[in-house]
């Protein structure tokens, strides 16, 4: 049988989702866990990447286990035994052909800026010293995005894809006093790919790059020719959409159109 769990992490002690050898990451320290409470040894497969600093509000991975268990007991289990920057939020048995990265119709991030210096943000946001940023006008520029599939620019050099095209379905920034977030959602994403695009806002946001200026970036495919990428500390994975079908005996996440 095949488990979907969903958890948040606090990626600031770990160098990303993946497992990876001499390096502390969030599906290795999950596999130990469900070894340990299962008493086999158990991979988990999980809905992407994050990089080493970035942190989720929502993932999900996928494992597979014969035996039936209580899902509400593992996860308290999961919560006792995990360390205090990663939660278990819900185990929900599916089809056994359902797959966290393969079936995700959309997946959503935020990125989170300080205008001025918080204690309370230090580890989550960019601290954007004396920072004034047009925020109307990096608006302007991420509705640009709407017009193009193809964000080559945007992604991390020397990374293996089919296709740099991905559909864009929200990209919008906010300020609230001090504090300024950037929301983006699409079908997929490419390595580095917000990241890159939120460091290249900023330009626009700084009247460093103009409108037009975004435009022929996006369309030189060249990512020699954006901005460099922010820091991932400010960087979310917020929500992570699935289709119905993939669930059994009418098990749901909450986040599921």
């Amino acid at each position: 049988m095949r488990y979907f769990i969903e958890l948040s992490y606090h990626g600031k002690n770990y160098h990303g989702w993946q497992r990876q050898p001499n390096a502390n990451t969030v599906q290795e320290t999950l596999e130990k866990a469900l070894s340990v409470l299962l008493s086999e040894k158990i991979s988990v497969v999980g809905c992407g990447r994050t990089d080493s600093g970035v942190h989720a509000g929502q993932f999900f991975a996928h494992f597979d286990f014969t035996n039936p268990f209580d899902k509400e007991d593992l996860k308290y289990k999961l919560n006792s035994y995990l360390p205090v920057d990663i939660a278990i939020r819900e185990i929900s048995l599916v089809h056994k052909e359902a797959h966290t990265r393969f079936d995700a119709i959309s997946r959503k991030y935020r990125y989170v800026i300080s205008l001025t210096k918080n204690p309370f943000y230090t580890e989550t946001a960019l601290y954007l010293k004396n920072a004034k940023l047009d925020v109307d006008k990096m608006n302007k520029a991420a509705k640009i995005l709407f017009e193009y599939k193809n964000f080559k620019c945007f992604s991390r050099s020397n990374t293996e894809v089919k296709t740099y095209d991905c559909e864009i379905m929200e990209a919008e920034w906010e300020k609230e006093k001090e504090m300024v977030y950037f929301t983006i959602k699409a079908n997929r994403f490419l390595r580095n790919m917000v990241r890159a695009i939120v460091g290249t806002l900023l330009e626009v946001g700084k009247n460093q790059l103009s409108l037009v200026g975004f435009r022929e970036i996006i369309e030189s495919k060249d990512r020699t020719k954006a901005g460099a990428s922010v820091k991932a500390k400010g960087l979310f994975l917020t929500e992570i959409k699935y289709p119905n079908n993939i669930y059994q005996n009418n098990d749901q996440f909450k986040n599921k159109e």
